[in-house]
């Protein structure tokens, strides 16, 4: 059985957000949603899903839920064919309400090249190219 990935994202407007991911490439899996929750889809193993805050609390018990915008919590790293398509992503998260940022980490181009995009609510992925050669060493 092929593994799926499932990212679980609190957000603050289901409908703007599902916007967003739908502007960044992501399809919504009307199946799996509400007006609680948006499935969406990137491939057929990778799934995002945008709850509301009082469904995602459900989820977490006694725990608060981070303030993405100012705190990290996670980066969700995905890879793309080369680097020009994680810049093409990341223009796309900043053209419809997202923000992308390139930190310069010491590692050239030619090896390797992500970004970290921002959804509207700070949530944050990590769309990376890695040259198949340094990832089969």
């Amino acid at each position: 059985m092929t593994t799926m990935v499932f990212v679980n994202f609190p957000v603050t407007d289901i409908k703007k957000s599902t916007a967003f991911y739908e502007k960044i490439g992501f399809k919504k899996n009307p199946d799996l949603s509400d007006e609680l929750v948006s499935c969406m889809i990137w491939d057929k193993n990778f799934f995002i899903m945008l709850l509301s805050r009082a469904r995602y609390k459900t989820f977490i018990g006694e725990k608060e839920i981070a303030d993405t915008k100012s705190s990290s919590s996670a980066l969700i790293s995905f890879t793309f064919a080369n680097a020009q398509s994680v810049k093409d992503f990341g223009k796309l998260a900043d053209e419809n309400g997202g923000k992308s940022i390139h930190l310069d980490n010491g590692i050239p181009e030619e090896m390797m090249y992500g970004l970290e995009v921002q959804d509207p609510d700070g949530n944050c992925l990590e769309p990376v190219w890695m040259n198949p050669e340094m990832a089969n060493n």
